[in-house]
């Protein structure tokens, strides 16, 4: 896995699946290309996060999308949508889902993550 702050870190001992408890779905529907940012909460708050959690709120101090998050963290997307939910019922992160009209998806969106992507 990568450390929030892009630098590669040892390979984690235990699988992946391991830190959601085994589950490969988050408890809604949340597409890869929600954007996602971090809400602010105390240093001491902070130091009781798990270190996914930790990276994650790192990397959503900017906007990211959830398939960012899993590609930037080297996670299964499934992971990364899983620790995503659970972090926003926590109060920890915001969800920014696409509104789409019209079935359509919205084209100014779709820029910003092949923007984001092209950084990657």
């Amino acid at each position: 896995m990568y450390g929030a702050d892009g630098t590669e870190e040892e390979e984690p001992l235990f699988r992946p699946y391991a830190v959601t408890g085994g589950r490969a779905e988050p408890r809604y529907h949340l597409a890869m290309e929600t954007l996602i940012s971090s809400m602010s909460i105390p240093d001491d708050e902070m130091a009781m996060l798990t270190p996914e959690q930790a990276a994650i709120m790192q990397l959503c101090r900017t906007f990211r999308s959830v398939a960012e998050i899993s590609a930037l963290l080297r996670v299964p997307l499934g992971v990364a949508r899983v620790l995503v939910a659970d972090m926003s019922d926590e109060g920890l992160v915001r969800l920014h889902q696409p509104h789409l009209s019209q079935g359509q998806p919205d084209l100014n969106m779709l820029e910003r993550v092949l923007s984001g992507l092209r950084r990657l």
